[in-house]
């Protein structure tokens, strides 16, 4: 790229991208130039909000990808898209990053994981959790040996409400629970993609899953799947769970989801708690650490969600210029989606899904 920004486009312009965009606005290294929604008038919209100079609109993204003056393509199309659209990408010679899940099942991944294994232009799917300042630094804290060896890992995704969240649009609410274009539940997979890449994050890839998914409608026509219960086991005798519950009545402090995450990483040695995610409640340290019978409180990290995208686009814009692999790769997303999807056919048969 020599010197000159990563020329970007933005295709899907609904609530998340503006948290994506954050990070191209603001480094040298990146540049919005072009936008593409069905609904033309959103993307002219978030163009003007992100400040976008004279920017290139349309509702097709296949015009896009035939523009040389476009590098890279920001993918943040409902889930039933995500194959044709990261295969038309590629074969149009841009750099991509993903929205995760990458693809709605494991033969799309398996198809798209030999195309970006076989390309030679950067191609990520985008993750943003374990990119959350209070992860980075839990992790760093395990890799240094202040648990000692990890031998569980606790998380828990719990919705509630809020007077300060953002509005979420109707439609994105509506996509999300048609399985033929979400290809599972609003928080076990959609969500849960960040959870379980947690678990991948810090214990590696299990080797059994069970899950419990239920449902509770939350207004007219509208469910999330909980409450649930993901449990999970690992090599070397290590275990984990995701537990999911919708409480209607907690008050929950963001300015993104109305929803808190919880982990908790046990060790030989000692405990870390992560104590929020998409938002907290109460005013917790965003990471304690435990050893020893000393308790360590790290207050000074920010804990803005929004920091997980900025982190996560930096490392890709980073990579792209600088080189090395992002992360996710192709063949780590398939990994996760290889654990999501385990959940979700382990609730489907009452069984236990090895690997």
């Amino acid at each position: 790229m020599g010197n000159q920004p990563v020329r970007v486009a933005i295709l899907g312009t609904g609530r998340i991208s503006d948290l994506h965009a954050i990070e191209y606005k603001q480094n040298p290294k990146g540049n919005i130039v072009a936008l593409c929604d069905q609904n033309v008038k959103q993307a002219q919209s978030q163009a003007e909000a992100w400040g976008v100079d004279d920017p290139i609109i349309s509702d097709d993204y296949r015009e896009l990808l035939a523009r040389p003056d476009i590098d890279l393509v920001e993918i943040l199309l409902p889930h039933h898209l995500h194959l044709q659209a990261a295969l038309d990408a590629i074969a149009a010679g841009k750099m991509v990053s993903l929205q995760k899940p990458m693809c709605m099942n494991m033969e799309q991944a398996d198809i798209l994981v030999e195309a970006a294994e076989s390309y030679d232009r950067p191609f990520k799917i985008f993750e943003n959790f374990i990119f959350h300042p209070p992860v980075l630094k839990a992790k760093e804290l395990v890799d240094a040996g202040a648990i000692g060896d990890p031998i569980s890992i606790r998380i828990k995704s719990n919705p509630g409400k809020s007077k300060t969240a953002w509005k979420v649009p109707a439609a994105a609410n509506a996509w999300r629970q048609m399985k033929d274009m979400a290809g599972g539940g609003p928080l076990v997979f959609d969500d849960g993609h960040h959870k379980f890449a947690l678990a991948w994050h810090f214990m590696g890839m299990p080797s059994d899953v069970h899950a419990f998914i239920g449902q509770t409608e939350v207004f007219k026509g509208i469910y999330l799947d909980a409450p649930s219960m993901v449990s999970f086991r690992f090599p070397g005798n290590k275990i984990g769970n995701l537990e999911v519950v919708y409480s209607p009545e907690l008050e929950i402090a963001t300015r993104h989801y109305a929803q808190d995450d919880r982990v908790e990483i046990t060790g030989t040695q000692g405990v870390l708690w992560i104590n929020c995610g998409h938002g907290s409640i109460g005013d917790p340290a965003p990471l304690i650490h435990y050893r020893e019978g000393n308790v360590t409180e790290y207050r000074d990290i920010y804990a803005g969600w929004e920091q997980s995208f900025v982190n996560s686009t930096r490392h890709y814009l980073d990579a792209i210029t600088e080189g090395g692999a992002p992360i996710l790769t192709a063949r780590q997303g398939r990994d996760v989606l290889s654990f999501a999807l385990a959940a979700e056919e382990s609730a489907r048969t009452g069984q236990t899904i090895s690997f």
